[in-house]
This record gives C-alpha cells, structure tokens and sequence, in this order.
C-alpha cells in the first residue's frame, strides 16, 4: 500500500508552515495549531496528513536539502519550487510511486528529473564520510551526533537518533481518581476509539485509533490526561508516602503534577510552583475537570520565592519534585524543529541553571524525605552530572536507588537499577531521565 498524498489547498498548507517553521525554527505545533484555525475547513483527514507532512519535512530537512543539491540545475529554482521539489522528494522516501510524482516533479525543475534515484539510500550522502555522513542520513546537526556518541558510543548514539525520527504514539494517562484503566478503555470503545495498557506505566494508555484526544467526551469528563508513558513513569517515581506533603517544584502545565496527585489519592497536599502564571491557570483547570482536591498552585520568582502568600516551610515535604528545564533533547518525536533551533552552547548552559534549582528547593526536603530530579533530555551533562555535582557538594543528601523503590527488575528494565533513564530506541517512550535524592539530616 503506498502512502497517501497532500493535495490542493492542504497541500499548498503544509509548504506554507514548514517555510514558516524554517523561517526561526518556532514551535511546529503551535505553528500547526494557529494554520488550522484559520483553514476550518480542512477536513480532519487532511489536517492529519497535513501536519504528519509538515513534521516529516522538518525531521528530514538536512537530509532532503543534501538530497536536492545532488539534482542537476537544483541551484537555478525558486525558494518555492525548492519547497516543492523537497516535498516530492519527502513524498517519493515516504513511498509515494515516483511515476504519480513525476509529471509534477516536471513542472517544478523544468525538465526531466529522477525520482527514483532520490529515494535511495546513497541519496545526498555523497563526499559525505564519518558522522558527518550519519548526521546527514538521519538528519540531524553534526554536532548532535556528536554529542549522541560522546554520551551512548557510537551504535546505541545512532540508534538513539534513529528512533527519535519515528512518530510518537498517542499516550494518555487514565486519572484514577474519576475510573480505572479498564474501566476506561470500555468508555473508549464506546467512542470507537481502540486502546491498549501501556507497558511500562501502570495507569496508562495507547491509542491504536487515530483521533483527536481532546474533542472526546471521555477527556471532556476528566477521565483521561494526554501524558506519554515515560512522563507518567517519572511521576510514579515520586512515591508519595499516604497522606503526603509534595511540592512539584516547576510544575509548568500541570501534568505530573495531575499524576502525582491522583496518587495521593487527592488527600495530602499537594504544591504546584512555577514563574509562568499563565501555565498555573492552565493547571487550575485541568485540575478541576479531574477533580483533584489538594492542590495549591503558586507562583514563584526565578529565585524560588514564592510571589504571594506565606514562605515555604523548610523541611516541610515529603517529596519535592524537581522537573527542571532542560534542552527537551528526550522529545525530539514530537519536537523535531528543536535539533535544528538547538546549538551545543545551549545544552552546555542548562545544567548550571538545573543545579541551581536543586540547590534552590532542597530545603523543602524534610529529613528522611526525598528530593527528586527529572528532565526530559538524553545529554548526560543535564542528567547524572547534575546530580553528581550537587552530591558531591552536599552531605546531607544521598542517592536512592530506583530498585530501592521499584525493585531490581523493574528498574533495570528502565534503567541502570539507580537511575530512570528511558529512551524512545529502548522504551518507545520520550527520553527522560530521573534520580532519587534522600535527606539524611
């Protein structure tokens, strides 16, 4: 069966956001989100291929400029019959027949043009050598390649980026507060929607039907949040003991938050800071079509001060969860446009900031109580070298190990049995990584 083809104005859509999306490498997703409500019209099938071309274009764009600076007279079009002749080769990779892309193929360079030839392996690698020759076949900055390699060796590296050009499958988290996992794929397949338990992650969900999460009524109701599985592992990692005092440190939108929440059973406290007010509005309401209880959403300074009301009570939380900005290296599925927005220097200056924040919040921490560092990057220099510098300058924390928490074998299924670390190529999550800190005075 061969893949199916953008046609008329959806297709004109799809060239027009990607120029855009080029233009300074902005958010794909939003760029997406803000072209479709001006185009209504679009049917939702349309929409879909739409966007899944759009994504595809920027994940391959290194790959497919190599590819079309190898056809003769490529330097002589447009900026437009560039773009065009870029989709034709995507589509033609994409396994689109060359002869239903060949009188197009025509029009656009003036003149005949093989196809064929561009969905071949060797295509736009040629000169190429080293990792500089995979940083163009998988499409990505060398640098980053680089980096992969320094942090995996150089096959799991390339397997990494590999898995990170797939598509990301639908995940959602079952909020248990409101039904249980079965329970909800029943109200699912009343909506004709086909789910499946997700394999890691206890309350989860995939989606094996395409749709949109939002529109159903299921989500309207509060039963289900939109969450990967390697998320939702991250916030069962948090553990909070009955009745618990947990504060989610850079809670953003809210959805560990929610996960943690719904752990506790809405019963506890549960504190949601963040410096973006707007972000803790969203997570107000979410919180309230979930009916979680518990939870105070604050707004903090960059210091950690809170903005308003009372200070914090140092060493007043059992848990404090530390989702600490971070490079986003682990989401690249669903981020593609990053690898390119994304510089070395970049990654190099977050983990001065995430140590920080560690040493900002450990206070909260009460003695025996646990102090948990998350992100959702590959780089090891955000992960374990982060921890391993703020152990190294403290005494009064210590490392859990995760087996500690979820046994051996569980733990080193997603991980090295002391830390999480989960990868798309391993887990067919997103890359997250998180590290299990105690106070022991």
């Amino acid at each position: 069966m061969s893949a199916s083809r953008l046609r008329g104005s959806a297709r004109a859509l799809a060239l027009e956001i990607a120029a855009e999306a080029r233009a300074e490498w902005g958010f794909a997703s939003d760029i997406i989100a803000r072209s479709f409500r001006a185009h209504r019209e679009l049917a939702s099938s349309d929409r879909r291929l739409c966007a899944e071309t759009v994504y595809g274009l920027i994940r391959m764009n290194r790959r497919l400029d190599a590819i079309v600076e190898e056809l003769p007279g490529s330097g002589a079009l447009s900026p437009l019959a560039r773009d065009e002749l870029k989709l034709l080769v995507y589509e033609a990779r994409s396994g689109v027949p060359t002869e239903a892309l060949a009188a197009e193929a025509q029009r656009v360079v003036r003149g005949s043009i093989d196809l064929a030839r561009t969905a071949g392996d060797e295509a736009g690698l040629s000169g190429r050598r080293g990792l500089d020759r995979e940083a163009v076949r998988l499409s990505y900055p060398t640098w980053l390649i680089e980096m992969f390699v320094e942090d995996y060796g150089e096959a799991e590296g390339l397997v990494l980026a590999d898995a990170m050009n797939r598509r990301a499958p639908m995940a959602v988290r079952a909020n248990t507060l409101r039904t249980t996992r079965q329970a909800l794929i029943a109200r699912l397949g009343e909506e004709h929607v086909v789910s499946q338990p997700t394999p890691l992650a206890p309350a989860g969900l995939l989606f094996e039907t395409r749709v949109n999460a939002f529109a159903l009524s299921a989500f309207r109701d509060g039963l289900f949040e939109v969450m990967d599985e390697g998320s939702q592992l991250v916030a069962e990692l948090v553990a909070p003991p009955p009745g618990g005092r947990v504060v989610d440190a850079c809670a953003g939108a809210g959805g560990k938050t929610l996960a943690i929440g719904a752990a506790l059973g809405g019963k506890g406290r549960l504190l949601a800071l963040d410096t973006d007010g707007k972000k803790l509005e969203e997570l107000r309401r979410r919180a309230r079509r979930a009916g979680l209880t518990n939870l105070e959403a604050r707004a903090v300074e960059a210091s950690g001060a809170v903005t308003k009301g009372p200070a914090l009570h140092p060493g007043g939380f059992d848990r404090v969860l530390v989702d600490a900005p971070c490079s986003g290296l682990g989401t690249l599925r669903r981020n593609p446009e990053a690898r390119w927005r994304l510089t070395r220097a970049a990654v190099e200056a977050f983990p001065a900031r995430q140590l920080g924040l560690l040493v900002t919040y450990a206070p909260l921490v009460a003695v025996g109580g646990r102090l948990i560092y998350a992100t959702c990057t590959v780089a090891r220099l955000e992960n374990e070298r982060v921890v391993e510098r703020f152990l190294a300058e403290r005494d009064d924390f210590v490392s859990v190990p995760v087996k500690e928490i979820w046994g051996r074998e569980r733990a080193e299924r997603m991980g090295d049995g002391q830390t999480l670390q989960l990868g798309p190529h391993k887990h067919d999550t997103d890359g997250f990584f998180a590290a299990v800190l105690r106070r022991v005075r």
